[in-house]
Formats: structure tokens, C-alpha cells, sequence
């Protein structure tokens, strides 16, 4: 092995502390440990140490630290004054870490576990520290071996103890504090304690990370579902693919497998199948692999137990192989900490926490996941929740047969919603009866059919026939002549020739008008029949308008259109006409069918009331469900004609009305309908992502999770962003983000857009910018650049804000082309061309650097006076100009101040002294921003009290650099005019800041 120098152990250190967490960190940091105990630099080896502490600390082998930390200890013990103040707080600093690690480890005897205690103890009183934390490592201790007593007692006095500098932060200490509440069943007190951390008023490098994970149960024991779901959405995204968390990553896998989100959880565990391995820390593989379990165990119950799971040692492994080798090494981790400790506690709690039951059937979490197959026990399940979703009309369990059955026909002669979760019952209880009665048979055979009809079956007609057929036979000619009709219709859906399905629309026609005149429903037959026909002889028209050959064409017969659209409104009409009266329900839907051929023939006012008459009509038949389409297409109607208010009141009558809907696809349209409209009009955020996650969660269950499902999730993320949401909207937006990318171009670019402005704010430059530039690459083909050059320069500013000068540059460059190429966003291109001012100083201050910055400045100038020169009085120009002078002095202050000559006696002897400003460049350099400053200053006095802060700004920076040229009364002057033109100002007027900050600025300057 070579040797390495002090040198590269120096630059190696430096390097490890900047390395992602983790096993090659470690051991990377092992290896430079023993180069410097080889190297003989004491100092040095001490530093490796410590590294290797904290390397040790932020990953999954934090049990490793006990050995560094012994040899550092005894370091300190062979020599105290060796170890500066901060080396020495770092010591006693880790002696808290290593007296977790001991508690976490089985392997050392519960003997030494208490001795290291005490000799944290002893040392903390020796050098004059506070015992906070010695009591709070004596408490999670107590509580291990099961000695509540001494636990409670460690918890009161940690309370009582001063915090002091070896106290962990607030965050840190709020954590411990509740989970001691939840182990002592009190999970809203933990809940009360954990608020500081959870609204982020207490952060630090690891919190509130843990507490959102640890918050999740506590939140659903105490219904509080909202919250759980935030905490996990955001949480989950802190917590993802850090080593040290992975006790929170499992929380979070557990969370999925009790809220009816196991596909989720199968999700995280991919993400973090290379964890899925022995961890060395024992504590932490309990932790993990516990929440793992979890999930195991749920899928087992729900019928995956055969489905693949994550790679175990190198071997793939099944839900029920993983669930076994885990359970296995889990329970003899469990027991090892139990023989320690002398209790059952620790495995009695991992039992518990496996054989957990859900918490709640099915919380919607917004995030796309993948469905899981369908076994035979979820298709059980999904069935008897879909029974349990007709709402509107429940299976009553006590009612009799016969009942049942009445219940049944009648929600069937209503079109009710709840009528096939009835028949299935019905089909169900049928089986158990001695002597069906045929006519029970006929009707679930028709619901058989109907079914089938739906699905678009190859074998609906011969089941409709057969239907037909055995109610003719029973002497129900009125049952016969529906299915007569539904036969036309399948024949139509199904593409048949138009002659075939004209003479099958006569055939049921005829079957209507020869039922008995007594029969009630006669009228009725002939009705649906008649408004079939209609329907029905529309499609066709337009069939055989098109030719055998232009199916599948782009273009239209636009003539030929509109006299089929005034052929079927003349029929709606003559229809409504006749039928007013007699047929509430299939006026209705010839009112809706009357409302669209309007909109068709582009009169949306002639539509609107149409559509209201529709919703009106069905509402007072008793069959409010089927308001919910009319009203849905009126509020995009009233949407497009820029009538919001009504177009809310529409969409909220809608989904009133869906409360009786069982259609998925439907309950989904109606909230993204009314999110859409709250989003749009300013509504409350809060509602519209409530009706978007409910939404998304509809679409899901219809199987369109990538066309409705996407569109109600880019709702949510907006409706999140809107309430500062930011870590929820990205983490929904970026699930949904391949779906909503094939929703074509226009969306995909606003997509990216929207996804980097998130990333933006949450702080990820580098990822935001590749959402920008991919944006941007999608717009390269547009007519328009305006749209191109937007991107790249948002894509620009997140390049620099993530230190990458070159590409920043390169994206201004390109941002500045397209912007000269419209010639109407002078702004835009004025504040590029101050950015590449900027970025061009950003590696070294020199006259060159300092002169180009300088050409940028004036170009950007120049730009703003050309564009005044046409509109001389715009406010936003005219800011933009002064803020451009204000820029540039400070870059000329920023020259001096880095490459002002020194006195002989302070210049570094290394130092090349033409790279100085002598004293006379230096002044006039000076005087040019005090100029600058003076100029951008009168700019904001003209534009007025919202500029006032920057015109303070500009006085500020002035009155400075006067002081610093050695004339301080100018600077002073400058001050005082300021507050006297502020005192002579009405008190309505004078912003409270104002004068106490120039009150200050005077003093601070008459003291320098």
C-alpha cells in the first residue's frame, strides 16, 4: 500500500467531509485514518478521527463510532491542551452520539452501556456542563431494559437541566420529547410537542425529516388523516436515498401498507432495494426492515405473496420469501436486544408493530403509483368496496328477498346508479333459493346483457336476444321491446352496416307501438324508441356524409355538417315538443343532446339555457344523477364565456348531484371541473386541492390514472403551490410527470415550466434548470421565441445559483438571442445582460473582468434609453435604468475593494503590484459611483414612495463610499437631507422603517 503524505491526507479530509453519506464514504475516511496514524502527525491523526466519527455518524454504520471515538478519547486523556477549544466541544459533542450507538448496540453488555453512562456523566460535571443531555441518554437506557421508573425520573430532570452548548438543538430535542409521548400512548401530546418542528420554525440537518416520519401514525390514530398525508408526501421526499434515515424511510413504507397504499410502499422499497441488506447498525436494520415488514405482511394478506419483491443478498426474492428472511434476522435482532436488556420489550414491540392491521381502508395520497395486479383477494375486496360505494341505494343486509328484488327493478326502471350493486346481490341471494322464480332469472339475465352491452361484448346480441326472447315467454312484451331497442344500439356501437341497423330501430319502433294500449309503459317505448332513432340516424348520416373511404380524415364536410346538425336539432326539438309532458327524464336528455348541437354549431348563449332546462328537468324527476353531465359541460361553457361566478355555481350543483353516481370516471370530471374553476377564478387553494386529490383518486379507480388521473394531479400540484406547498406540489407533479408529458407539446413545455419554478423554490438548482432547458428544447421549432427565450433564461439564473458559471453564460448567451430577436422584451434582455456582468467577476476581479462587466452594464443601459426614447414615461423602464447604474457602481466597488493598493506595510510579499489600483484610480473610481449612486438615486425620487427603499439604498452606499474617500461630512449631509425631507413629509406618508434606519446610518457614521 503506498503512503500517503500529509499533504493528500489534508486534501483527502477535505474531500471526505464533501462526500455524499454512506459505505464508500466510510471507508474512504477509514483509510485516511490509519494514513495518518501511520504518518505520525498527532494533530493530523486526531482531525481523521473526528472525520471518521462523523463519517461513521451520518450513515448506517453509526455503530462503528465507539472505536474512533475511544482511540480520540484517549487522545484527550494523554494530552487536554493538545485539543483547541472547538476540538475539545467536538469530543464531548460526540459523546452524546456514542451514547446512543451503545444503547442501539446488543453486542455490548448492559454492564458497559451504564458505565459509559456514567463516565459521560462524570466528565459532562468535570468540565462544566449542563446533564440535559446525560439524562436524556439515561432515559432511552431506562426505557430499554424496562425500568419505567428510573425512565420517568431521567425524563423530568432531562426537562429540568439548563440547556447549554452541549445541548442538541431544540429540533433534536422536541423529537425525543414526543416520541417519549407516544410510548407512553400519548400521541397528541406528542403531536403538540413535535408543532415547532412540524411548521418548520425548528429545523436542522435532519429535522423535521425524522418527526414527519414518526408523526404519521400518531396523526391516523387520532384521525387526523390530512396531516398524515402531508407529513408523508413532503416527508417522504427529505427522507429519500439518505443512508441515515432509513428508520424513516421504513416509517414511511409502513405508513403506505396501513392506508390502503401499498403499491406506494412497494415503490419506496424499490428506491431503496440496495438498503435491503444486514445493516451494521443493528438498531437501525430493526428500524428499517420493521416498516418493510409491515408491507410484507399486507401484501401477503392481499394475495402477492408470490410477486416479486426486492433482491435479498444477491438473490431475488418473493413478497413471502423477503417477508421470511427478514422476519427471521428482525426477531433475532429483537431478541439479542432483549437478552441485554433482561425484558421482552423490544420483540414484543416489533410483533406488535408487524402484525399491525390498516389504520384506514384507503387514503388517497396524490401521488401516481402503478396499480397492483389483481388477485383474487383484491378483486373480493375491490368488489365489496365498489358494492359498498352505491351510496345512494345500500343493500339493505335484514330485508327480505322479495324486497330486495323490488328494490332492485325499481332503481333498474330509474337508471339509478345503485341498480347493478342490487342485482348483484340479488344474483347472489338467488342461488340459495329452492325454485328461482323465472322472472327474477329473466331480469338478471337482462342484467347480464346490459352488462355485457356495456363492455361492448362480442356475445352482447346473442344475450340480448335471448333476453328478448325469455320476457316475450313470460308475457313481458314491455321488458321485450327494451331489449329489441338495446339491440339496435349494440348493433350501431358496433359498427354494423346503417340498412342493418335502421331496420332493427324499426323493429323495435314497432315492438314499442304494439304493446297494449293499458300498458303504462307504452308512451314510454315509444319515446326512448323515437329519441334512439334520432340519436342513432345522426351517427349515421354523418357516416354515410363522410364515404367508405374518409373515416379516418382530418378535415370536414363542413356544408354537410351543419345541415346535419340543423337536420338533429329540428328532430330534438319536435321531440322535446312532444314529449314534454309525458317523459321528464328523456326530454332531458334531448335537451342536453339539443345544448350540444349548439355548441357544435359554435352558439354556446343558445346552449346554456338548453343545458339548465336539462339539470332542471332530471332534478325534478327524481333522477338528480343525471344532472351531473349537463351541469358539468354548462360550467365549462360559462368558463369559456368568462362567467365564473356562474360557471362555480354549475360545477357545485353538479357535484351535489353526484353523490348518487357510481361511475368513477364521472365523480372524477365533476371535481376536476369545479378544482379547475376555483384555481382559475382565485378561489381557495385548500378546496381545489381537496377536489383534485379526490378527483385523481376517481380517475385512478376508472383506469384513466394517465389522462384524467394526470390532468387532476398537475391541478393538485397547482392548487398546492398556491398554499406554499412546494414539496408536495413537486413530489405530485414529478409522479404524474411522464403522463402529463404525452399530453402534447404545449402542455409538456408548461409542465417543465411549472416543475422548475417548484424546484426553484425548494431550493434545487440544478434539477430546476433542467426542467428550463428541456422546456426550452421543446419550444426550438415555435414561431414564436418569446417563449424559448424565457426558458432559457430562467434556465440561466438556476445554473449560476448552482455555481455553474460556463453553463450559466451559455444559457444567457442564448436567452440574449432570442430576446434581440423579438425586440419587445427590453427588461428581459437588460437583466441578462446584468447577469453576465455579474457572472463574468464571479471567478476573478480584474481590470479585464472588471471592463467587460462595465461593457455589459452600458450595453444594458443603452438598451433602456433606446426603449425610453419611444415611451418615455414607463415607470418599469425608467427603474430598470437606475437599477443598472446602481449595479454598475457596485461593481466598480467591488474592484476597489479587491484590488485597492495596500500600505507597503500590509502588501503580501508574493503579491505582483501591477495587479493593484494605485490610490489615485482607486478615488476616481470612487467618485464614479458616488455619481452612479447620486443618479440612480434622483431616478427612484421621480418614480416615487414604492422606490424609496432603493433610492435609501443608493444613499447608503453614497454616504459609505464618501466616508471611505475621507470625507465623511459629505456622506453625513447626505443623510441628514434625507431626514429632514422625511420629517416635512405627512406621517401617512412615511414608511415606519424610514427614518429610525437613517437616524442610524447618520449615527453609525458621525461614530466610524
Amino acid at each position: 500500500m503506498t503512503t500517503l503524505t500529509r499533504e493528500e491526507i489534508v486534501r483527502g479530509l477535505a474531500e471526505n467531509r464533501e462526500a455524499p453519506n454512506g459505505a464508500a464514504r466510510n471507508a474512504h475516511a477509514e483509510a485516511l485514518a490509519g494514513a495518518a496514524e501511520a504518518n505520525g502527525d498527532r494533530p493530523l491523526f486526531r482531525e481523521a478521527l473526528d472525520n471518521l466519527i462523523n463519517a461513521y455518524l451520518y450513515s448506517s454504520e453509526s455503530s462503528k463510532m465507539l472505536v474512533p471515538f475511544a482511540r480520540l478519547l484517549q487522545e484527550y486523556d494523554k494530552d487536554p491542551g493538545a485539543f483547541g477549544e472547538w476540538d475539545a466541544h467536538s469530543l464531548f459533542w460526540q459523546f452524546k452520539w456514542v451514547a446512543s450507538a451503545i444503547s442501539d448496540s446488543p453486542g455490548i453488555p448492559l454492564e458497559s452501556a451504564v458505565g459509559w453512562l456514567d463516565e459521560m456523566e462524570r466528565r459532562y460535571r468535570i468540565a462544566g456542563y449542563s446533564e440535559r443531555p446525560v439524562r436524556e441518554a439515561e432515559l432511552w437506557l431506562a426505557h430499554a431494559i424496562g425500568d419505567d421508573e428510573r425512565a420517568e425520573r431521567a425524563f423530568r430532570r432531562w426537562l429540568a437541566a439548563e440547556r447549554d452548548d452541549m445541548s442538541d438543538c431544540q429540533a433534536c430535542e422536541l423529537n425525543g420529547q414526543g416520541q417519549y409521548a407516544v410510548v407512553q400512548g400519548d400521541d397528541a401530546e406528542a403531536l403538540e410537542l413535535w408543532k415547532p418542528v412540524l411548521t418548520g420554525d425548528l429545523v436542522c440537518a435532519e429535522e423535521p425529516h425524522r418527526v414527519l416520519a414518526t408523526s404519521l401514525l400518531p396523526l391516523l390514530r387520532l384521525g387526523r388523516a390530512d396531516e398524515a398525508r402531508s407529513n408523508h408526501v413532503r416527508g417522504y421526499r427529505m427522507a429519500r436515498g439518505n443512508e441515515s434515515l432509513l428508520p424513516s424511510v421504513g416509517k414511511h413504507i409502513e405508513f403506505c401498507a396501513l392506508t390502503g397504499n401499498e403499491s406506494r410502499g412497494l415503490e419506496i422499497l424499490a428506491e431503496h432495494a440496495a438498503q435491503v441488506t444486514p445493516l451494521a447498525n443493528l438498531d437501525d436494520r430493526l428500524a428499517f426492515h420493521g416498516g418493510i415488514l409491515v408491507l410484507l405482511r399486507r401484501l401477503e394478506e392481499l394475495g402477492h405473496g408470490r410477486s416479486p419483491a426486492v433482491p435479498y443478498e444477491g438473490s431475488p426474492r418473493t413478497v413471502s420469501e423477503l417477508y421470511e428472511v427478514l422476519h427471521a434476522d428482525c426477531l433475532d435482532i429483537a431478541r439479542q436486544f432483549d437478552a441485554r436488556n433482561g425484558t421482552t420489550r423490544v420483540s414484543d414491540r416489533f410483533l406488535a408493530r408487524v402484525g399491525q392491521e390498516p389504520l384506514v381502508g384507503a387514503l388517497p395520497l396524490g401521488v401516481r403509483s402503478a396499480e397492483l395486479p389483481r388477485t383474487g383477494t383484491a378483486r373480493a375486496a375491490a368488489t365489496a368496496a365498489s358494492a359498498v360505494s352505491a351510496v345512494s341505494a345500500p343493500v339493505a343486509v335484514a330485508a327480505g328477498f322479495e324486497e330486495l328484488v323490488e328494490r332492485a327493478r325499481g332503481a333498474r326502471d330509474l337508471s339509478h346508479p345503485g341498480a347493478d350493486a342490487l342485482w348483484a346481490e340479488v344474483a347472489v341471494r338467488v342461488e340459495a333459493r329452492p325454485e328461482p322464480d323465472p322472472l327474477v332469472l329473466a331480469d338478471l339475465a337482462d342484467q347480464q346483457a346490459l352488462a355485457a352491452a356495456r363492455r361492448g361484448d362480442e356475445e352482447a346480441p346473442r344475450l340480448l336476444a335471448a333476453v328478448r326472447d325469455g320476457y316475450r315467454a313470460l308475457g313481458r312484451a314491455e321488458r321485450a321491446a327494451l331489449a329489441e331497442l338495446r339491440l339496435a344500439s349494440v348493433a350501431a356501437q358496433s359498427g354494423a352496416a346503417p340498412a342493418e341497423i335502421r331496420e332493427l330501430l324499426r323493429i323495435a319502433l314497432r315492438s314499442a307501438e304494439a304493446l297494449d294500449a293499458a300498458e303504462p309503459l307504452r308512451a314510454r317505448r315509444i319515446a326512448l324508441a323515437e329519441l334512439s332513432a334520432i340519436r342513432v340516424e345522426s351517427y349515421l348520416r354523418s357516416v354515410e356524409a363522410a364515404g367508405p373511404d374518409d373515416h379516418h380524415q382530418d378535415h370536414h364536410h363542413d356544408g354537410e355538417e351543419e345541415h346535419g346538425h340543423g337536420e338533429l336539432a329540428a328532430e330534438l326539438t319536435a321531440f322535446i315538443s312532444a314529449y314534454e309532458e309525458a317523459a321528464a327524464d328523456l326530454v332531458a336528455d334531448a335537451e342536453e343532446m339539443l345544448g350540444r348541437v349548439a355548441l357544435a354549431q359554435g352558439d354556446p348563449e343558445r346552449a346554456l339555457p338548453l343545458l339548465a332546462a336539462s339539470a332542471a328537468r332530471t332534478v325534478a324527476a327524481g333522477r338528480a344523477w343525471q344532472a351531473v353531465d349537463p351541469l358539468v359541460l354548462r360550467a365549462g361553457v360559462l368558463m369559456s364565456l368568462d362567467r365564473p361566478e356562474e360557471a362555480e355555481e354549475a360545477a357545485r350543483s353538479g357535484l351535489e348531484h353526484a353523490a348518487e353516481v357510481t361511475d368513477a370516471e364521472a365523480q372524477g370530471v365533476v371535481r376536476l371541473t369545479l378544482a379547475d374553476i376555483l384555481l382559475r377564478r382565485g378561489g381557495t387553494a385548500q378546496e381545489a386541492a381537496a377536489l383534485a386529490l379526490a378527483g385523481a383518486h376517481w380517475f385512478d379507480q376508472a383506469g384513466l390514472t394517465a389522462d384524467g388521473g394526470a390532468q387532476a394531479r398537475l391541478l393538485l400540484a397547482r392548487a398546492y403551490a398556491r398554499e406554499d406547498r412546494a414539496a408536495e406540489a413537486a413530489e405530485v407533479l414529478q409522479s404524474a410527470l411522464p403522463d402529463l408529458l404525452e399530453h402534447g407539446e404545449q402542455q409538456a413545455v408548461s409542465v417543465r415550466e411549472f416543475l422548475g419554478d417548484l424546484l426553484r423554490r425548494l431550493n434545487e438548482p440544478r434539477p430546476a434548470a433542467e426542467q428550463y432547458l428541456l422546456a426550452a428544447e421543446l419550444t426550438k421549432g415555435w414561431e414564436d421565441p418569446r417563449p424559448q427565450a424565457g426558458l432559457a433564461q430562467s434556465a440561466a439564473d438556476t445554473l449560476s445559483d448552482a455555481g455553474l458559471p460556463a453553463e450559466a453564460i451559455a444559457a444567457y448567451e442564448r436567452a440574449l438571442e432570442l430576446h434581440r430577436l423579438t425586440g419587445e422584451a427590453p427588461v428581459a434582455e437588460v437583466r441578462v445582460l446584468r447577469s453576465l456582468a455579474w457572472l463574468g467577476l464571479r471567478e476573478e476581479v480584474d481590470a479585464t473582468t472588471v471592463e467587460q462587466a462595465r461593457g455589459r452594464m452600458d450595453e444594458a443601459a443603452e438598451v433602456l434609453e433606446a426603449a425610453l426614447a419611444a415611451d418615455p414615461g414607463a415607470p418599469e423602464l425608467r427603474s430598470e435604468l437606475a437599477q443598472t447604474w446602481h449595479q454598475l457602481a457596485q461593481v466598480l466597488d467591488r474592484h476597489v475593494s479587491t484590488n485597492e493598493e495596500a500600505p507597503e506595510d500590509e502588501a503580501p510579499e508574493d503579491e505582483a503590484p501591477a495587479a493593484r489600483l494605485s490610490r489615485a484610480e482607486a478615488d476616481a473610481l470612487r467618485l464614479e459611483e458616488i455619481e452612479l449612486w447620486d443618479r440612480a438615486a434622483r431616478a427612484y425620487a421621480e418614480l416615487g414612495p414604492d422606490h424609496l427603499r432603493d433610492r435609501f439604498q443608493c444613499l447608503n452606499n453614497a454616504a459609505w463610499t464618501e466616508q471611505e474617500r475621507g470625507d465623511a461630512q459629505a456622506g453625513a449631509a447626505r443623510v441628514s437631507a434625507l431626514i429632514d425631507e422625511a420629517r416635512a413629509r405627512p406621517e401617512d406618508e412615511l414608511p415606519d422603517w424610514l427614518l429610525p434606519s437613517a437616524e442610524r446610518l447618520l449615527e453609525q457614521l458621525s461614530a466610524a
